[in-house]
């Protein structure tokens, strides 16, 4: 059974002891603070780390109009771009402002970024556990007024999002770090 955003918010209201809903549009208490917590932290969520499973690259042109000063070109992000990826090298010779790349080199950039992925089909299985336990910590004030049940949850998601880090570093593999001026110069 593929999950969905329901599955997601009903396992949030699970870790805080509330009623579970068939829909984000419910008329309940559970079902309004879900709508107002699922699509800001799922987006947050994505943006903290590399997940994987969230990862596009693209290919971008160059945009016809140039910035109006520093640098002689401008890209623009895809629509669906969360967060840049930076790439491994020594000199970045770019900046983001707004949805667009500045940068002085007109060449095409090739470029890997976190991809605003709405689809919970999708989501890795420990970033599923994730984004549920961070809208627990969300809803929780609201739904118990606990304090105390919050502290223990935001325990939880800290466990939670430790564990996915581990999960998908593995299946990353290695990351080598960025050549520096230092090290090339000996070369």
């Amino acid at each position: 059974m593929a999950q969905s955003a329901i599955d997601i918010c009903n396992s949030a209201l699970q870790r805080v002891g509330a009623a579970s809903i068939t829909s984000l549009s419910d008329n309940s208490p559970e079902a309004r603070a879900c709508s107002v917590a699922y699509d800001s932290n799922r987006t947050d969520e994505l943006r903290k780390h590399p997940w994987n499973f969230a990862i596009k690259r693209a290919i971008l042109a160059p945009d016809a109009t140039a910035p109006l000063f520093d640098y002689d070109y401008a890209f623009t992000l895809p629509s669906d771009c969360l967060r840049l990826l930076r790439p491994n090298t020594a000199r970045l010779d770019w900046q983001i402002e707004g949805r667009k790349i500045l940068t002085n080199d007109g060449d095409t950039l090739y470029i890997r970024y976190i991809y605003d992925c709405q689809d919970a089909a999708q989501f890795d299985a420990s970033f599923y556990n994730v984004v549920s336990a961070a809208m627990a910590v969300d809803i929780c004030e609201k739904l118990t007024q606990s304090n105390t049940k919050k502290a223990s949850l935001a325990q939880d998601y800290k466990e939670a999002v430790a564990k996915a880090k581990k999960i998908d570093a593995f299946e990353s593999g290695p990351e080598d770090a960025p050549d520096d001026e230092w090290w090339i110069v000996r070369l």
